[in-house]
């Protein structure tokens, strides 16, 4: 039976390459359906994607905002209805502002929050609501989340909820037959790495195609295997 990916995050980085890797797999994903903030990056990596899509998959380009939930709630009834269940759910858009504590500003805590924390929640629980039966679930959670580091309180304090609700959801929905995955990539050459650690150099650290070939991995039947709380992924 064909299924459908659902990824957040995936005009770039490890959502991207996400993408591209299940286009290409052997759980026979059919329809890939891409969620991300509207940006030239959004743009012109589509338009790669589509001219590297195998024959037999289809893309579907949701442009929306997780961290705004009343969009985000329709965004996931207009995708429910055009095409019906979601079997693999890849929660990963991610947002942080990183700086000392005296400096951050309660908004921007929150935009955090709503990204990292309540999009992927939100996006569980309305297909849950609209009778969706998830297969696997994976959220990316991050290394930052088991332990807290100085100028990242938001990012680790959101992280660190993504581990524990993970933790719940596993329990919760494997009455439904559903996996939920929670992966920790340690230091991954992304954007959002580009803000949390600017002298870094990229080449050093993972990429985001290896994490996304991990992603597949635990879509897989190997994945049942891997029994952990929180998977760490890093080099």
């Amino acid at each position: 039976m064909s299924k459908t990916a659902l990824v957040t995050g995936a005009s770039k980085g490890i959502g991207l390459e996400t993408v591209r890797r299940l286009a290409t797999s052997d759980l026979n994903i059919t329809t890939i359906v891409l969620m991300a903030r509207a940006s030239q990056d959004y743009d012109d990596n589509f338009a790669e994607l589509q001219k590297d899509i195998p024959e037999g998959v289809t893309l579907v380009r949701e442009t929306v905002d997780v961290g705004d939930r009343d969009v985000l709630i329709e965004a996931i009834h207009r995708v429910y209805a055009q095409v019906g269940r979601i079997h693999y759910l890849i929660n990963n858009a991610g947002y942080t502002n990183p700086v000392a504590i005296h400096q951050v500003e309660f908004d921007d805590f929150e935009r955090t929050m709503a990204v990292n924390v309540y999009a992927p929640f939100t996006l569980v629980q309305e297909l849950l609501h609209l009778g969706n039966k998830f297969k696997v679930i994976v959220n990316i959670a991050s290394t930052a989340g088991i332990n807290g580091r100085a100028g990242w309180l938001t990012y680790s304090a959101s992280k660190a909820a993504v581990i524990n609700m993970s933790e719940v959801m596993r329990d919760e929905l494997k009455i439904y037959g559903t996996r939920v995955v929670c992966l920790s990539p340690g230091r991954t050459a992304t954007a959002l790495r580009r803000v949390l650690a600017p002298e870094e150099d990229p080449t050093t650290i993972m990429q985001p195609q290896h994490v996304a070939k991990v992603i597949e991995t635990m879509l897989g039947s190997t994945g049942q295997y891997i029994d952990q709380q929180n998977v760490i992924v890093r080099q």
